[in-house]
Parts: structure tokens; C-alpha cells; sequence
């Protein structure tokens, strides 16, 4: 586990940070800006657990952990460990995957796109996924130049449909999903 006696350290007022191989890069380095938005999808995941509870809550406590080990597994580039460093899992993937199946099994299949809202359980869930969406474009931008770990991405691929998938399903199982008009205020 982390002891933090300090929180903070001066060591980044001049603009650097450390990865967790110990290696200093700049704090707009494309690997911190990707940790950083995964960091930032677990607070509105968190803020989504104050509208849910039951399954919901116990999903989203699972993904709120799995989140921190992907923000372990991308603060230390592959090739770079000096001891095991910590990785997101196939099973990882694999149980949103279930998740989603198991969620999306009664859902009325979509007619229209789904505007963000509803409940407020499933609109904080809508900004969780648009984060994590975003949080995904930039570990994919980074996979391109550096060593990213294949599940990370996946992980956040599967997360987005996840948290799309629960939104409905908190949505009163799709009857509240508020759903777009093409064209409606022309």
C-alpha cells in the first residue's frame, strides 16, 4: 500500500513531475495529461456514486479501483519497471464486458441517439463516459509514440459502453432516456 505523510513535496513547482519509474517528464507530458484524465474520469464516477446505490454503487466502486490501477499501469511505461509494475487485466475487460451483457439484456434496442440527461444518476453517468471517451483518445495518442499496455485502452473502450449501458438502465431501464429529435428547432 501508499503511505503519504506529506502531501506535498515542491517537487513539481518547476513545471516537472515523476512517472512511477522514478523518471522526471514535464506535468503537460502526453503520458501525465493521459493519467490525468483517467484520474479525472474516477471523480466523476465518484460523483455518479452519490446518485446510485445496490449494483449500481458496487459496479462503480469496482470501476472507481480498476481506474487507479490503470492510472498505475500508465504512470509506468512498459520496458520501464523496476519491480513488477502493476497492470490493468484481460479479466478486467472482460468482467465490464459481462457487466454490460448482464445490463443490457432487457433494454429496448436504441430508435434514436440518447441525449445526456434523465436521471440524475444517469446524466452524472453520461459525463463520466464523455470523460473517459476522452481519457481514451489521449492513451491511444500516446500508444502511438510510447509503449502503452493493449488492455488499458481496452479497459477504456469497454468502460464508455459501460457507463452508456448503466446510464439507460438507471434511466428506468431506458423509459426516461431523453432522446434526439433530428432537426427538432429548425
Amino acid at each position: 500500500m501508499v503511505k503519504l505523510d506529506k502531501i506535498y513535496t515542491r517537487g513539481g513547482d518547476g513545471g516537472e513531475t515523476s512517472l512511477g519509474d522514478g523518471s522526471r517528464v514535464t506535468k503537460h507530458d502526453q503520458r501525465v495529461a493521459a493519467t490525468g484524465t483517467v484520474d479525472e474520469t474516477n471523480a466523476v464516477v465518484g460523483l455518479a456514486r452519490l446518485h446510485s446505490d445496490g449494483d449500481a454503487d458496487a459496479m462503480l466502486a469496482r470501476i472507481q479501483n480498476d481506474l487507479f490501477d490503470l492510472g498505475a499501469d500508465l504512470c509506468v511505461p512498459p520496458g520501464a519497471e523496476r519491480k513488477p509494475a502493476l497492470r490493468v487485466s484481460t479479466a478486467q475487460v472482460l468482467r465490464l464486458e459481462a457487466e454490460i451483457d448482464r445490463m443490457n439484456e432487457g433494454l429496448a434496442p436504441l430508435e434514436s441517439f440518447i441525449l445526456p440527461g434523465g436521471a440524475a444518476s444517469a446524466a452524472t453517468l453520461h459525463l463520466a463516459r464523455t470523460v473517459a471517451r476522452r481519457a481514451e483518445r489521449l492513451v491511444s495518442e500516446l500508444a502511438q509514440t510510447e509503449a502503452v499496455s493493449p488492455e488499458s485502452l481496452a479497459y477504456l473502450n469497454r468502460l464508455s459502453d459501460h457507463l452508456f449501458v448503466l446510464a439507460r438502465v438507471l434511466n428506468d431501464r431506458g423509459r426516461d432516456d431523453v432522446l434526439w429529435q433530428p432537426g427538432a428547432n429548425r
